[in-house]
């Protein structure tokens, strides 16, 4: 199973990288990270590259495509390069994905029209603009499109992807493997029931 990984700069690390640890442990699985040119591209925070070792071109026809999110997004969606291989690529893909807010890049590439995604909760009342019925969960399953909402979210997105591809004995060792357990030191996780205060300040760090 090849996935692709598009980065731009300012993508949001952990949307990329921990779907990638989930599926690049997964035997028979192959992660590429991919960009209009192979080379390092920086992260939101600008302090971490990680390397495109394959053009928009070397892989036109990924079985997976996982768009990861981050500020970056806004220029993203505008990158016709970008938007015209996710276009393309899709055609033949078996699931394109997105965590965070990649799902705007999915959108304005034009393959959300009518389904049903999420994104980060920051952004996800924006999804109609872009075609798309924002579903309130953290992984939504729409035929072959399959969108995290934030960050961490990817990791349980890509588990997901490899119990439907291969079976969940394999998830579940892959899960055990990296030894996701979650026992996050406070419940504080969830916009819906954090005080207003937290979410703006929450906003203020990544937007």
């Amino acid at each position: 199973m090849q996935v692709a990984i598009p980065l731009y700069p300012r993508f949001t690390a952990l949307d990329a990288v921990g779907p990638y640890t989930v599926l690049a442990f997964a035997p028979g699985w192959t992660v590429t990270f991919v960009a209009a040119t192979p080379g390092p591209v920086i992260d939101d925070k600008g302090g971490l590259s990680i390397t495109a070792t394959a053009s928009f071109e070397d892989l036109p026809r990924p079985d997976v495509l996982l768009v990861p999110g981050g500020p970056g997004t806004v220029a993203a969606a505008g990158d016709e390069k970008l938007l015209s291989w996710i276009r393309a690529a899709h055609q033949h893909t078996r699931w394109t994905t997105s965590v965070c807010s990649g799902s705007f890049v999915l959108g304005a590439a034009g393959v959300l029209a009518g389904q049903k995604a999420t994104s980060h909760w920051g952004w996800a009342d924006r999804l109609p603009a872009v075609g798309a019925e924002h579903i309130k969960q953290r992984v939504v399953i729409d035929g072959k499109i399959v969108t995290a909402a934030g960050v961490s979210s990817g990791i349980d997105m890509a588990l997901i992807l490899l119990a439907e591809a291969q079976d969940a004995e394999t998830a579940r060792t892959v899960q055990l493997a990296i030894e996701y357990d979650p026992q996050p030191p406070f419940d504080a996780g969830n916009p819906h029931t954090a005080p207003a205060a937290r979410r703006e300040a929450a906003l203020s760090l990544i937007f």
